[in-house]
C-alpha cells in the first residue's frame, strides 16, 4: 500500500483553523478518500497537560517548558496517530503542527535553531497550509475566553514568522480575512490540486 499524505494547517489565532481543517476532512471524504482529523496538542496525556495546564493558565510557563512539552505531545501524536495512519495509506490532515511550535515559542523568543533541534523527529508535512488572517480580525472572532497565547503583539510577532515559512516554500498562503465558505473552497481546491499532482 502506498504510503499516505500528512497535511497541515496552520494559522493564527482566529484564522478558523479548526473550522477548515474539519471541512477539508468532510470535503475529501466527499471525493471519496480515506481521511483521519487529528489535533495539536493532541488527545494524549501530555496533550491534555497542555491544554488544562499550558494554554489555559493564568501565567505562562517559562518558553523553553513550553516548547519541550508541544515536542514530547508532537512525538507521542506522530508515534501513535500520525505514522500509523500513514502506513495505511490515508490522509491525515493536522489541526496546527511543527510551524505552530516554530511560530509560537519563537515568538516568545526561544531560539529557533533550539526549536527545530527539539523536533528534528518530526515528518515533514506533505502540504503545509497557512490560514493568513489579519491579527485584529482573528481576536476578534474569539468569543470564548482567550488563552495565554491570544494578545495583539504576540499574534502579530506569530505571523510575520508563519509568513517566513511561506516565504521559503515550506507553506502555503490562503487568505482567511473573508467568507468562511469561500475560504474552504479554496482551501479544498489547493489541497486537491496537491493531490492531483502525487
Amino acid at each position: 500500500m502506498k504510503r499516505g499524505v500528512l497535511i497541515s494547517i496552520e494559522g493564527c489565532d482566529g484564522a478558523g483553523k479548526t473550522t477548515h481543517a474539519r471541512r477539508l476532512r468532510d470535503g475529501l471524504l466527499r471525493y471519496g478518500f480515506d481521511v483521519v482529523y487529528t489535533t495539536e496538542p493532541s488527545t494524549s496525556k501530555i496533550g491534555r497537560f497542555i491544554r488544562l495546564n499550558v494554554s489555559r493558565a493564568k501565567e505562562q510557563v517559562p518558553v523553553e517548558v513550553e516548547a519541550l512539552l508541544f515536542a514530547a505531545d508532537r512525538f507521542e501524536h506522530i508515534k501513535n496517530e500520525v505514522e500509523p495512519a500513514l502506513r495505511r495509506g490515508k490522509i491525515v490532515i493536522s489541526d496546527r503542527y511543527v510551524h505552530s511550535s516554530l511560530a509560537y515559542q519563537g515568538a516568545r523568543m526561544a531560539d529557533l535553531d533550539w526549536l527545530q533541534k527539539i523536533n528534528s523527529f518530526v515528518l515533514k508535512p506533505d502540504l503545509g497550509i497557512y490560514l493568513d488572517v489579519a491579527p485584529k480580525v482573528g481576536l476578534r472572532r474569539k468569543k470564548r475566553e482567550k488563552t495565554v497565547f491570544e494578545n495583539l503583539g504576540l499574534q502579530r510577532i506569530v505571523r510575520k514568522i508563519y509568513l517566513k515559512f511561506v516565504k521559503k516554500g515550506e507553506l502555503t498562503l490562503i487568505d482567511a480575512n473573508g467568507d468562511v465558505d469561500k475560504v474552504g473552497k479554496d482551501v479544498l481546491k489547493v489541497t486537491l490540486r496537491f493531490l492531483k499532482s502525487k
